[in-house]
C-alpha cells in the first residue's frame, strides 16, 4: 500500500512540461502536448516499471523507458507488453527483435501472411524474398531478394559473432521481412531498425542476453 502511494506521489511531483509546438487548429492531444495526459501516462509507466513481467535490463525500474514504449504501443495500437518484449537497446539504439517484423506485417491487417521463397541451389548463392497479397486491391507485393552474396558484400557475414554463419536460413528470412516492411508498410516499424540490422552494421555486443519475443 505504501509503495503504491509513493509511486502516485512521485507521478504527481514529476516534471510534466509537455513539448509545446506552434499553435495549430484541431491538434490531436497526446502525452507530448498535454500535461494531463503526460501525468497519466507517466503513472502507468511507473506501474509497468515495477512489474516482474517486463524485461529487466531495459524496462525494470526504468519508467522513462516504459513511457516511450507506452507511447509506441498507443501509436501502433498494440499492447505495451508486446512492445516491451520486442523493443530493446542495441549499441545505444532502440531496435526491434528479428521476429517482430514478421509479426507486425502479419498482424497489420493489410496483407495475407508473409510467404518466404528461397532461391539458389547451394549455400553460397542461397537467397530469400518475402511476398504477400495486399488485401485492399489483390496486388501481390514482392520484396527484395536477400542473398548470401549480399550478406558477404555488405560485411554482414564477417562480423564477429555473426548469426549469418550459424543460422543463415533464419537470417535470410528476417532480413527479407524487414526489407518487405520498409517498402510496402514502413509505418508499422515506426522508423525503428531491427536488432539484426544494427548488429550487422555496428557489430555484436559481447555476451548479449537472449531476447524473449511474443508472436501474434
Amino acid at each position: 500500500m505504501d509503495e503504491n502511494k509513493t509511486a502516485e506521489q512521485q507521478a504527481e511531483n514529476v516534471e510534466t512540461t509537455a513539448v509545446t509546438a506552434a499553435p495549430q487548429t484541431n491538434l490531436h492531444p497526446t502525452m507530448w502536448n498535454d500535461n494531463t495526459l503526460l501525468k497519466q501516462a507517466y503513472k502507468a509507466a511507473q506501474y509497468l516499471a515495477s512489474s516482474d513481467l517486463v524485461p529487466e535490463q531495459t524496462y525494470k525500474n526504468k519508467p522513462q523507458n516504459c513511457l516511450v514504449a507506452l507511447d509506441l504501443a498507443n501509436r501502433m495500437g498494440i499492447a505495451p507488453l508486446l512492445v516491451m518484449q520486442n523493443l530493446y537497446i542495441v549499441k545505444g539504439k532502440p531496435a526491434w527483435s528479428g521476429s517482430f517484423c514478421i509479426t507486425a506485417v502479419n498482424g497489420c491487417g493489410r496483407f495475407t501472411p508473409l510467404e518466404f521463397v528461397f532461391t539458389g541451389t547451394g549455400d553460397a548463392d542461397a537467397g530469400c524474398f518475402a511476398r504477400a497479397t495486399r488485401i485492399s486491391d489483390g496486388v501481390v507485393c514482392t520484396g527484395t531478394t536477400i542473398t548470401m552474396q549480399m550478406a558477404k558484400a555488405e560485411g554482414w557475414l564477417d562480423k564477429s559473432g555473426s548469426k549469418w554463419k550459424t543460422m543463415p536460413q533464419q537470417m535470410l528470412q528476417y532480413r527479407a521481412a524487414s526489407f518487405f516492411a520498409r517498402v510496402f508498410c514502413p509505418d508499422i516499424l515506426m522508423g525503428v531498425q531491427t536488432a539484426d540490422e544494427i548488429r550487422d552494421v555496428n557489430g555484436y555486443e559481447e555476451q548479449e542476453k537472449p531476447v524473449v519475443t511474443y508472436t501474434l
